[in-house]
């Protein structure tokens, strides 16, 4: 088989999804093995993984549309536009409670500006992702606190179509245990204890008690950073928001139905 078609599990990095991979499947301990497309740590859904010659048509993949489903909270905005990074309350905010069974003014409002978002967009990079500039990556410049010593790299990409799923909302306590519980899936060094800590202590000061959810499923061109998507919602709806959790259902014709789960 070229092609491996694996469910990413949340938290994992995807070399550590490999390496989990290879000890379920002692048939590929000495067979080289590659993904296509990354997948940050705090998303999951379908992966990639290239075998042994088809490596060298790596580039191939790259070019590949996919579908995703997120979840986007807004209120927040993080220096890594997802829930692994340093919050930042929003002071302004759209939220009208209660929501009256998902038909609420801010429902029409979100779908608008979800709709302005299909075509073509060019967005800088992340801070905190693996694009390079002048030899280091971009996170690598942030964590030294030294962004405003390069140009970030802007990419264009397309969003062929942007669909609101539905409109949650979550209490504070049940967002703090659910953000908390996440982070400590990952592994490495993600600044884990610090933005753990930083949560706890912006989620204690606030006196709002819920916060809003929008759930989305979107198709998109390759190279699209979702949580880029979340990060500029937040600007149009007047607000901050990140990515609260993404799964990828499809790169290709490679379906998240046929995704091989790791135990």
């Amino acid at each position: 088989m070229k092609v491996l078609n694996i469910y990413k599990p949340l938290g994992k990095s995807p070399l550590e999804a490999i390496e989990l991979f290879r000890k379920q499947n002692p048939k590929y301990k000495d067979i080289k093995l590659g993904y296509a497309g990354r997948l940050d740590p705090m998303a999951e859904g379908v992966l990639l993984v290239l075998v042994g010659e088809e490596l060298k048509n790596q580039k191939k993949y790259w070019t590949l549309n996919k579908k995703y489903e997120a979840e986007i909270l807004l209120g927040f905005g993080t220096d890594a536009y997802d829930i692994l990074g340093i919050p930042k309350m929003s002071q302004l905010s759209i939220i009208n409670y209660p929501l009256s069974s998902g038909k609420n003014v801010e429902q029409k409002k979100i779908k608008k500006v979800l709709k302005n978002f299909e075509g073509k967009l060019t967005f800088g990079y992340p801070p905190y992702s693996s694009r390079t500039v002048n030899g280091k990556p971009l996170f690598w410049w942030a964590r030294q606190d030294r962004l405003s010593e390069i140009e970030i790299p802007k990419k264009t990409i397309c969003i062929k179509k942007m669909k609101l799923l539905k409109i949650t909302e979550i209490k504070k306590e049940e967002l703090k245990n659910l953000i908390i519980h996440r982070i400590n899936l990952v592994k490495g060094d993600f600044r884990q204890e610090l933005i753990k800590t930083a949560w706890e202590k912006t989620l204690q000061e606030t006196t709002q008690e819920k916060f809003m959810i929008i759930k989305i499923k979107t198709r998109v061109s390759s190279g699209t950073y979702i949580r880029t998507i979340a990060d500029e919602l937040g600007k149009k709806l007047n607000t901050r928001a990140l990515l609260l959790h993404l799964k990828r259902t499809q790169v290709g014709n490679y379906t998240i139905k046929k995704s091989q789960q790791l135990e």
